[in-house]
């Protein structure tokens, strides 16, 4: 399994989650999006519908219905309704969440200290449990590089 941890401290969560979903869209995958509380579930719903007046992402939520035709999953249950290959954390996670899907992206508020703490506590996780760890941050000019990675020897 691969974790990419997206240190967010340009773009904020609005800016830089709907982008990464539409990647993980255009390459055939489906994704889950998990947060811990059900309102965030409906705002990051909300979010990407409205996020581009000339987007379109096919997506819904668990109060959507319809979860196991979702290419892209939005909730806040301990659940796969979609079937997804990938999985995306807003607000921390575990590796034992984690650990079924093929990827998962972290993405974490640089300004706020505990989601920087949760960050770390899951790198250190991930890395002990042997898994791929990728830290990515973005320069002066917006765009994200690889800071650091951890790759288990085989």
């Amino acid at each position: 399994m691969r974790v990419d941890f997206y240190h967010l401290q340009q773009s904020t969560l609005e800016q830089t989650l709907p982008v990464l979903a539409e990647k993980v869209y255009a390459s055939g995958k489906r994704l889950l999006i998990k947060t811990e509380m059900a309102e965030k579930a409906d705002y990051i719903n909300t979010l990407l519908w409205t996020y581009k007046p000339d987007s379109w992402l096919p997506h819904g939520s668990e109060t959507d219905g319809f979860e196991a035709e979702q290419p892209v999953l939005i909730t806040s249950e301990e659940n796969n309704s979609n079937q997804a290959e990938m999985i995306m954390l807003t607000d921390g996670g575990t590796v034992e969440e984690i650990c079924a899907f093929e990827r998962c992206l972290n993405l974490f508020d640089g300004h706020d200290d505990a989601a920087v703490q949760k960050a770390r506590n899951l790198w250190k996780a991930v890395v002990d449990a042997g898994h791929e760890a990728y830290y990515w941050q973005q320069n002066d000019a917006g765009k994200w590089e690889m800071k650091a990675s951890k790759i288990p020897e085989k």
